[in-house]
């Protein structure tokens, strides 16, 4: 029968070898703790993810009932604030132009390292009013060579570049940046920007970002969308797109519209100095620097502001490897942010009600933890498991109706690739399971919260890679750690399993969406996601 699962489905007795009696021992096993603690335990579990369900619906709902008012009726940037192009002036020369510093924190980055030192040396402000600073904390020392090489040259052609390297690297990309506001050079400048190895801005960045700065001193932040510029690479590029470009569409320019506030990307922004200064500077409690300075510049009242008109390009991670270490970075961080500043939002004094609580439910728990778990634990996890247990009843609008709405709202960000929609939403269920370790090893503060690696950028490597192999073909080196993805196998068994008993004895006809499932942890599992590069 379908609507009860005794021990005698679960293990098949047909199978060579089997015995019938543990089988039975397993069956009555399961009869005698099914109803007196399976069934509670797993109804919970319903509930706590029906509830985290519609505090997800909740927030995105409400960001898109937002998103929908700024484009209809917010005024743009340039009407809301003060805002007038900076021009020369013929009796003070290029003093009327206030003076920034440009970091391009570095480490081993060899594919990309001239392009984002290019794109800041071609940055359209004046000579004398731009400092340049290269931090490199490369520990390959051809690298190395190469970096203050490419400095020396643009030096050479008169830019103010200054290449800086430190004894260690303590407190990564955060000890880099605190590190490089400490020198005398720097001391007279008013704003900094931040630009990753792989940014290349346009050369009126500044001129479009600067002036928000300039005539609205209550402003500590202007942000820049990010673009991609190998978004077409593979599959994986495209996923990340459909992400990143809500978070940039949404989730940026709702924070901006309504609190003036949200988490700074890191890259692709101009901060004012003194804003810095007066929170605290560069901290490296966290593995997200930029998200732990911007949340204590907001607590000290300082306004951010995102603009999604001035756009700055930036590459991908297209190896699934160096996905995940994005991946964790970003999840791990952000929740031991929140453990460890909770209370002091709690207790600041500077900012309103209104605003410690969008800070601490909606852009701490809600994005950055329940979005994580109610995807890996909901529909994974718990989902599955009542298809063994039909007396727990999971309704439809939890596990049909709402999710298809928040997903189809996550899908306003690119158009272009909503005939991926399915596809995206088994791929995220994936990495919600990487995702949700991370967000637990953060909140637990556990061993590896402060895991520090640099996403790998290929830049021009991989069309260089293709093109050497025309003439000299290349060996794969087949790496089964870098390959093989245990903990996915491990989940696409479990689910095939699962969608197996469901197709035999299940009234719901889930099996259609965990084969489907199946099949994208067996393809993450066996490492067919993302480009592959050659070894030589």
């Amino acid at each position: 029968m379908g609507d009860v699962v005794s021990g005698k489905n679960l293990i098949p007795q047909s199978f060579p070898g089997a015995s019938v009696d543990l089988a039975a021992q397993i069956g009555m096993l399961w009869d005698l703790i099914k109803a007196p603690l399976i069934v509670p335990l797993l109804q919970l579990a319903v509930y706590i993810c029906l509830a985290m369900t519609v505090m997800l619906f909740v927030e995105r709902l409400y960001m898109g009932i937002v998103i929908i008012l700024v484009k209809l009726f917010w005024k743009k940037p340039e009407k809301r604030y003060n805002w007038e192009p900076i021009r020369d002036d013929l009796e003070i020369g290029n003093s009327a132009f206030p003076l920034v510093l440009i970091q391009i924190p570095m480490f081993n980055e060899k594919e990309v390292y001239k392009i984002s030192i290019g794109a800041a040396c071609n940055l359209s402000w004046p000579s004398d009013r731009l400092v340049i600073q290269v931090l490199d904390d490369s520990t390959d020392f051809v690298i190395k060579d190469m970096i203050e090489k490419e400095c020396q040259r643009w030096a050479s052609k008169g830019v103010n570049i200054r290449y800086q390297i430190r004894e260690s690297r303590g407190g990564y990309k955060a000890g880099a940046l605190k590190e490089g506001l400490k020198h005398d050079y720097v001391k007279d400048c008013e704003y900094v920007t931040i630009f990753d190895a792989d940014f290349r801005p346009e050369p009126d960045f500044l001129r479009q970002a600067i002036p928000f700065l300039e005539f609205n001193p209550k402003i500590a932040l202007v942000q820049a969308r990010w673009r991609f510029v190998n978004s077409d690479e593979c599959l994986l590029t495209r996923m990340q797109e459909m992400s990143l470009d809500y978070h940039f569409t949404v989730e940026q320019e709702v924070g901006s519209a309504t609190h003036a506030f949200f988490g700074f990307n890191g890259t692709g922004g101009v901060w004012r100095i003194a804003a810095i200064n007066e929170a605290g500077g560069w901290k490296d409690r966290t593995t997200v620097e930029d998200m732990d300075l911007a949340v204590r510049a907001g607590l000290k009242g300082w306004k951010f502001l995102y603009l999604g008109d001035l756009q700055v390009k930036s590459e991908l991670p297209s190896t699934f490897k160096a996905f995940r270490y994005q991946q964790h970075r970003w999840s791990c961080g952000p929740a031991n942010l929140f453990r460890k500043m909770v209370m002091e939002i709690v207790k600041n004094k500077k900012v309103t009600l209104w605003k410690k609580v969008y800070v601490i439910y909606s852009f701490f728990f809600v994005r950055k933890i329940i979005a994580h778990m109610v995807t890996f634990f909901f529909f994974c996890v718990v989902l599955p498991l009542t298809i063994l247990v039909p007396e727990v009843e999971v309704p439809v609008w939890g596990a049909i109706y709402i999710p298809c709405i928040i997903t189809t709202l996550n899908s306003v960000g690119t158009p272009r690739s909503i005939h991926l929609l399915f596809y995206w939403i088994l791929f995220e269920n994936v990495m919600s399971l990487h995702r949700t370790k991370a967000t637990f090893i953060g909140l637990l503060d556990a061993k590896r919260s402060n895991e520090w690696v640099v996403t790998e950028k290929l830049g021009d490597a991989l069309k260089n890679n293709k093109t050497a192999a025309k003439s000299a073909p290349k060996k794969f080196k087949f790496n089964i750690g870098d390959r093989i993805h245990l903990t996915e196998l491990g989940f696409a068994v479990f689910l095939f399993f699962i969608g197996c008993y469901d197709f035999m004895y299940g009234k719901h006809n889930y099996f259609i969406y965990i084969f489907l499932q199946t099949i994208t942890f067996l393809i993450v599992g066996f490492g067919y996601v993302g480009t592959i590069v050659p070894s030589s």
